[in-house]
């Protein structure tokens, strides 16, 4: 899937730029280069592959270690990857993508925790999580006027973006099993209706003017149930109507293709934010 990146910004010129357009480090709040990658085909290739890992990675873990010792797991390789991310300068893409692939794994636990354990229906957990979503959302913009990825040049900035990825990951979690699960829909057909859904905001931004911003995170939460359910039908027994592969083979062979994907935009700086790419910096 394709879409144009979001590039609305508030008036004011974003905080650690130049009036010349090169950034700077903002004295106080962080890094001045942007901490996240260009939007691309490959890009949303990745991040599809990575919610479909995160999902059948984390029943596996689940099965295998027990809903606690899986939790604690997937919070410790959070935090640490979380802290690396926050720690580096510019962006880097296994960085990026290795604190992306566990915000997948611990969102599908959080939101399975919140079903299994606490035995919450998730149609309250979409209510919930589309509510925490939307305020995060909010004080983001209203902190900062703009939701735009090109901002994130400043350590606020990156705390709001790592939570609205994370709410995302929650809520995609809980909506797709609620169309397979609660809605009985299945699998299969939850995949194909996302797939068909997702290209909804992009056809909103190239012929009726969706806001790019808001295009983009709209898609940004579909991509979670998408790549989910066709995880999950790969992954299911097929007496719940999935094709009996095995979550953890299924997460071994998705892992592949994403350490491809992204060993190439390492090598390639396809994704390199345009700013680094201007001043020679891509390495």
């Amino acid at each position: 899937m394709t879409m144009a990146q979001p590039n609305s910004e508030a008036p004011a010129r974003p905080v650690g730029e130049r009036r010349s357009g090169t950034p700077v480090p903002d004295a106080g709040h962080g890094p001045g280069w942007s901490k996240v990658p260009q939007v691309t085909a490959v890009f949303w290739g990745v991040k599809v592959l990575t919610t479909g890992m995160g999902e059948t990675a984390s029943d596996y873990l689940g099965r295998t270690l027990g809903p606690i010792p899986a939790g604690s797991l997937g919070l410790a390789g959070l935090v640490a990857l979380l802290i690396l991310q926050f720690r580096t300068t510019r962006y880097r893409p296994w960085i990026y993508w290795s604190a992306i692939v566990m915000v997948s794994v611990f969102g599908t636990m959080a939101a399975d925790v919140v079903h299994v354990i606490a035995g919450i229906p998730y149609t309250v957990s979409v209510l919930t999580f589309s509510a925490g979503l939307a305020a995060i959302l909010t004080a983001w913009y209203v902190s900062e006027g703009t939701l735009s990825i090109h901002s994130i040049r400043t350590r606020r900035r990156e705390a709001f973006y790592w939570a609205t990825v994370l709410a995302t990951f929650a809520l995609g979690t809980a909506v797709g099993d609620l169309t397979a699960g609660t809605l009985r829909w299945g699998y299969l057909p939850s995949g194909i209706l996302f797939a068909a859904l997702i290209a909804v905001p992009a056809l909103s931004g190239r012929f009726l003017g969706l806001n790019a911003v808001a295009a983009f995170w709209w898609a940004y939460v579909l991509t979670r149930p998408l790549g989910a359910s066709f995880a999950d039908w790969m992954g299911v027994s097929t007496a719940r109507g999935g094709l009996g592969w095995g979550t953890g083979p299924v997460t071994l062979a998705l892992i592949v293709p994403i350490v491809l994907l992204v060993a190439y935009l390492a090598i390639s700086h396809k994704d390199t934010p345009a700013e680094r790419q201007a001043t020679g910096t891509a390495s």
